[in-house]
C-alpha cells in the first residue's frame, strides 16, 4: 500500500515485522518513499508509527523483512534476493531523524551541538565544522543563538537546533517522530514552519505527527496505521474520502 507517483524510490520497506516480547508491533509493513516525497504517518497511540520510523533507519532492527536504501539492503532482508548488504551505521548517516525529545547535549552550545557530528563522524576540522553548523542554524532561524546553551533556549528553539543537527549531515531522507508533541502549543508553529520550508525545498521526508493541519497541507502520501498495519493510504483525498471505516472513524474523532 504505497504511492510514489513518478518519483524515483529512495527507501523501500517490504514485509517488515517487529515484536517486543509478545507485542507484535509491526505486522507486515510495506512502504515505498519516492525522491522528494513527503510521507505523513498518523494513527492512534500504540499503532506502531514510531517503531516504523525507527526500523527505517535501523535504530530498531526488524525481526523480518527488507529495508532497501540506495541500492543496498539492510535488516534481515528477503531470502534469495542477493542484494548488496549495507551497514546500519552508514545508513543512519544518510537518513536523519528528529525525535519527540530534543536530546541535545546540555553542557555545550547550540553551535557545538550541531557541529559535533561533523567533527566526530565526518572528521571535519573545528573551524570548518562550526562554519557549516552556523549556516544550518541560520537556516532554522537561530543564527543569533549560536552561543546559547540548551537551558537558555525555549523548547521550540531546542527542537530547531535538533533539526539543524540532522540537516547538517546532508541526509537524503529526514524522519520526524512527532517533533512537536513535547512543545507548548504556542511553540509548535515555529517548528512546523521549518518543516514546511524543508518540504518546499524538496527534502524527502517521513513525518509521524498528530498535527493534522500540517499533515493535510504537506502530505503527498498519507498513511493511516492501526494495530501494526497500514489500514489505508492515499493522497490528499484521503482526508475527505477515506474508504476504510476505521480511517473514517479516526478522522471523525480528531478533525
Amino acid at each position: 500500500m504505497s504511492q510514489t507517483g513518478d518519483a524515483q524510490p529512495v527507501v523501500r520497506l517490504r514485509n517488515i515485522h517487529k515484536s517486543f516480547d509478545s507485542n507484535h508491533v509491526l505486522r507486515g509493513i510495506d512502504l515505498t518513499v519516492g525522491q522528494g516525497q513527503h510521507v505523513v504517518v498518523f494513527g492512534p497511540s500504540g499503532s506502531g508509527k514510531s517503531t516504523l520510523l525507527r526500523t527505517t533507519n535501523l535504530l530498531e532492527t526488524p525481526d523480518s523483512g527488507s529495508v532497501w536504501f540506495d541500492g543496498k539492503e539492510y535488516g534481515p532482508g528477503i531470502e534469495g534476493e542477493g542484494l548488496p548488504r549495507g551497514k546500519a551505521r552508514l545508513l543512519r548517516q544518510e537518513i536523519g531523524m528528529v525525535f519527540q525529545q530534543f536530546n541535545l547535549f546540555p553542557h555545550i552550545t547550540a553551535l557545538d551541538n550541531v557541529a559535533l557530528a561533523l567533527r566526530r563522524v565526518r572528521g571535519m576540522k573545528r573551524d570548518k565544522a562550526e562554519h557549516k553548523a552556523a549556516t544550518y542554524l541560520d537556516r532554522v532561524g537561530l543564527l543569533d543563538k549560536l552561543g546559547a546553551f540548551p537551558s537558555q533556549l525555549s523548547g521550540g528553539q531546542q527542537q530547531r537546533v535538533a533539526i539543524a543537527r540532522s540537516l547538517v549531515m546532508e541526509p537524503k531522507v529526514m524522519l520526524f517522530d512527532e517533533p512537536t508533541s513535547a512543545l507548548d502549543p504556542e511553540l509548535v508553529g515555529e517548528v512546523l514552519a521549518v518543516m514546511r520550508d524543508l518540504a518546499e525545498s524538496g527534502m524527502t521526508m517521513v513525518v509521524v505527527t498528530h498535527e493534522m493541519g500540517f499533515a493535510r497541507e504537506a502530505g503527498d502520501l498519507n498513511i493511516f496505521m492501526d494495530d501494526g498495519l497500514v489500514v489505508e493510504s492515499g493522497g490528499k483525498e484521503l482526508y475527505s474520502d477515506a474508504r476504510e471505516p476505521r480511517t473514517r472513524a479516526f478522522f471523525e474523532a480528531i478533525l
